[in-house]
């Protein structure tokens, strides 16, 4: 393997090992990680206007052929929508006036190490449910403690109603009922070091919060300093309880307040999805 390859493959091998172990002093001991026995899967909608849920009030989606190759010699499509269109990442400054943007992020800030908290049940039963700090105390309980920096990612279930009315679940009073984290919960995670100054939360729902929580208080706390939010994630299954990272790749628009994203969850040699 060329140096230059060894060097990296042994940086990363040490930044996996303190993921899964949870504690930098031990990743010295993890031997080297080649690259190509990193698995990758994805954890992206494709983003079509037929099947994309738009969230109330965000711009309309939609995808204009204007060249093919018999007319041009080349195709392409003219793509209008929102930022946060289907699945993306969110800035701190998308809710919070002087926090940093799309083009102030450091790249560290798009690859992070990711847990899964499964709170399908509890979801199916309550569409409006809060994860709190007793739920993520007994996910620590079995699982170990949630390495700091971390994304926290929720797996509601609500990537396989992906495309139907009952994704954004409205209520007849115009009212979005979608599970989230709780306001205390997001608190305790932020207060003990969990999601720190570049770690961040993680949905396949519309947002962290819930969704009958309309003054959006868990998306201002989890938006600040570097810290982002994945939203609409798909493909959870696919993402292992503990011993991934997330990495996000998009555009980065000059004052953006995130971009639509390919998300991807990287996985170590010997970390497999449940």
């Amino acid at each position: 393997m060329p140096m230059r390859r060894r060097v990296l493959a042994a940086g990363l091998a040490g930044v996996f090992g303190a993921a899964v172990s949870g504690r930098t002093a031990q990743a010295a001991t993890v031997p080297p990680v080649r690259l190509d026995q990193l698995n990758l899967v994805n954890l992206s909608h494709v983003n079509d206007p037929a099947t994309t849920n738009v969230f109330p009030g965000d711009p309309a989606f939609s995808l204009e052929t204007i060249a093919t190759i018999p007319a041009d010699g080349y195709y392409l499509q003219f793509v209008r929508e929102g930022e946060h269109t289907g699945t993306h990442w969110g800035a701190p400054g998308h809710f919070n006036t002087g926090q940093p943007l799309a083009d102030e992020m450091d790249p560290a800030d798009l690859f992070r190490p990711a847990v899964k908290i499964d709170i399908r049940a509890k979801a199916a039963a309550n569409a409006d449910y809060g994860v709190t700090i007793d739920d993520l105390k007994a996910w620590e309980k079995r699982h170990g403690r949630i390495p700091d920096d971390a994304v926290v990612v929720l797996w509601t279930g609500w990537d396989a109603k992906w495309g139907t009315p009952a994704y954004p679940n409205t209520g007849a009073d115009g009212v979005l009922h979608q599970p989230g984290f709780s306001i205390p919960a997001v608190k305790w995670l932020i207060d003990t070091g969990r999601l720190g100054r570049r770690g961040g939360t993680g949905t396949d729902t519309f947002s962290p919060d819930v969704g009958t929580d309309e003054t959006y208080t868990v998306s201002k706390l989890v938006y600040q300093r570097h810290r982002i939010s994945l939203e609409i994630l798909a493909n959870l299954k696919a993402l292992p309880t503990t011993g991934a990272w997330v990495l996000v790749g998009g555009p980065i628009n000059r004052k953006g307040a995130g971009s639509t994203a390919t998300i991807f969850g990287v996985l170590p040699p010997g970390v497999r999805a449940d």
